[in-house]
């Protein structure tokens, strides 16, 4: 039993060994630490390039180079590091220099939007103004039609009751 028992802990040992990880080489003096600290670590892979991994006989297509052959991830040099970073910010200036362009098309649209919010504005006014005229206008022109129908109710009444009042006095 012990013998059975320490060959599976001597094979479980030997087993965890081919799996460890081989930790990455220090980086040389000659780097820099800014450098050290952006070393590239390869990107994590995906559920389907893990399991493309993990089939025998197959490669990732990530992992391939031109010519169809396997790459291995190998550290940055201090020089792709320098690259890598002069590339990251000129798209970062030129982020920014779009975004200021974008913030001058906004400020000049807002400008122009105010602008003719006020023109609205003032000529909401006006149609204001002169929709108070024409009402006030109907109200004395509705005026002016009460007075003449008045006017010409009492003239018709005299002419009715005079015409009334002498047909009476001929009867008499």
């Amino acid at each position: 039993m012990r013998v059975v028992v320490s060959s599976l802990l001597g094979f479980a040992f030997i087993c965890s060994t081919a799996w460890a990880v081989e930790p990455t080489p220090a980086p040389t003096p000659a780097v820099a630490p800014a450098a050290q600290a952006t070393i590239a670590t390869p990107p994590p892979q995906t559920r389907l390039q893990t399991l493309a991994a993990n089939k025998p006989g197959t490669v990732p297509a990530a992992s391939l180079d031109a010519n169809g052959l396997p790459q291995e991830a190998k550290p940055l040099t201090a020089e792709q590091i320098a690259k890598n970073k002069a590339v990251q910010d000129a798209k970062v200036k030129a982020l920014v220099k779009d975004q200021a362009t974008r913030l001058q098309q906004l400020e000049k649209a807002n400008l122009d939007a105010l602008s003719q919010n006020q023109e609205l504005q003032l000529k909401n006014d006006s149609l204001g103004v002169q929709v108070q005229v024409l009402q006030s206008e109907r109200s004395a022109q509705m005026f002016l039609y009460g007075a003449a129908t008045i006017a010409v109710g009492v003239l018709l009444g005299f002419l009715i009751a005079s015409y009334v009042y002498t047909k009476r006095r001929r009867q008499w």
